[in-house]
């Protein structure tokens, strides 16, 4: 078995030693032949530099540079892309997810599945970055099933030939869970080890969580067309059953129903689920507008190693 790692980096300039280190231990006994792909997304920091030490020093090492910060899945489809090997394995550069952990993922592969997961123990992320991990495994669940996508992290190993599966996929959002949906249903997860952050703060801001999990529920899922559908069918069955109230009570008191603020209050409701169905579908037709500017995924400035 042979076997590619690859790291998004962005601002880990305190962490990126001690990370390969621990990928060399993890990688030295399990594969017959090994890389660790490091794709630079655009760090502030002295990340590249020591990307490129790492490379120069370790054989084994890949370094790609991006030109800006494109995202953490766009640096993953870079890398995924530039993978030699038959099994792949991504993970975060904050040594959250322990290098060691590694064979448990390929062990759990061997036994017929096409991608499989490692599902932390015990989570050490915030409430945001878990709410918006829950609410992008309520639209995975439609791609990859509810008990795939409730084990679904960035710690995930699979079988190279997936690529094939979005060869020719081009766009400025990814989602890399999908893309891999587009190719197989075979998922599997096992529990592992999950530390705390050894440097550093989280980079997903409150800001970020937002617009990245509205890209990926407009992006790569229709639920939000569908939410929209069903609350215009609730309340045009609401208007029906107030149009019903009415003529029932014109028919037996000879009145219609008055006050002022009634009406407005129903006009406010049918409003307001029209203006939210309509921003909805302006998102997809922004999505589509820009998947027709056929914009990068990500674009490389320079690559170091061997």
């Amino acid at each position: 078995m042979t076997c590619s790692v690859v790291v998004p980096i962005y601002n880990s300039e305190a962490t990126l030693r001690e990370l390969v280190d621990q990928l060399g231990r993890a990688l030295g006994g399990l594969a017959a032949a090994h890389e660790v792909v490091l794709v630079n997304d655009g760090s502030a920091d002295g990340s590249w530099r020591v990307i490129a030490e790492l490379a120069r020093a370790h054989a084994w090492v890949r370094g790609i540079n991006l030109a800006r910060n494109f995202g953490q899945h766009n640096a993953l489809l870079c890398g995924i892309r530039a993978a030699r090997y038959e099994v792949i394995v991504t993970l975060d550069d904050d040594l959250q997810n322990p290098p060691a952990e590694i064979p448990k993922l390929v062990a759990r592969l061997g036994e017929d599945y096409d991608v499989v997961y490692g599902t932390p123990e015990k989570p050490q992320h915030g409430l945001w970055r878990n709410a918006a991990a829950a609410v992008t495994k309520f639209a995975l669940a439609g791609l990859m099933g509810a008990g795939a996508a409730r084990h679904v992290s960035a710690f995930r190993a699979f079988r190279a030939d997936l690529r094939e599966a979005f060869a020719s996929f081009q766009g400025p959002s990814v989602c890399i869970d999908v893309l891999l949906a587009w190719g197989t249903t075979r998922f599997g997860w096992v529990a592992v080890r999950h530390d705390p952050r050894r440097a550093g703060a989280s980079q997903y801001t409150f800001r970020k969580l937002a617009i990245h999990t509205l890209n990926f529920l407009t992006g790569f899922s229709a639920r939000p067309l569908r939410l929209a559908s069903w609350i215009g069918f609730a309340l045009t069955a609401f208007g029906a059953a107030l149009l019903a109230l009415v003529l029932v009570r014109y028919l037996l008191h000879g009145t219609t129903v008055p006050g002022f603020p009634f009406l407005a209050s129903v006009i406010s409701i049918f409003s307001g689920a029209q203006l939210f169905a309509l921003g909805v579908i302006g998102e997809y037709l922004a999505r589509m507008h820009f998947r027709m500017l056929d914009q990068p995924a990500y674009v490389v400035r320079q690559e170091t190693g061997r």
